[in-house]
Parts: structure tokens; C-alpha cells; sequence
């Protein structure tokens, strides 16, 4: 019995080739829009200080000095 070289399906090849351009596309399409957030950036050392102001996010995680006159929000 000779052994028999495994070539993979052509539908497979279509497929991660089809899933490496909709990756490639959207890193170019993120890296052109740039950031999601205004005060969204690195901190260059890879690690933050886990403090924040009302701009630029981080605090302590109550939202509700941020809801303004929205009800419904902060603690019941």
C-alpha cells in the first residue's frame, strides 16, 4: 500500500485565504479610523496607574457624576 500525500480541500484553501483578507481589511480599516475614544492612547510603559479624571476615563467606576440630569443611573 503506498501512502497517499494529503492535499487539502480547494474549499478549504478558499476559506482561510478569504478569512486572511477580511482580517487584513479590517486592521487597515481600524488603524485608518484611529482610536474609538477621545483620551484613548497608550501610556508607552504597557501599564497604566489605574487613576483617571471625568475626561478621560479610569475613576473608580461610578458613573454617576457622568449621567447628569439622566435618571435612573448611581445607586437606589
Amino acid at each position: 500500500m503506498t501512502p497517499r500525500k494529503f492535499i487539502p480541500p480547494p474549499a478549504l484553501c478558499g476559506f482561510v485565504l478569504l478569512l486572511a483578507l477580511l482580517f487584513t481589511v479590517s486592521y487597515a480599516a481600524g488603524s485608518a479610523a484611529g482610536p474609538v475614544a477621545p483620551a484613548m492612547h497608550g501610556t508607552g510603559t504597557g501599564t497604566g496607574t489605574g487613576t483617571g479624571t471625568k475626561d478621560g476615563g479610569g475613576g473608580d467606576g461610578d458613573m454617576s457624576e457622568d449621567m447628569g440630569d439622566m435618571h435612573g443611573g448611581g445607586t437606589p
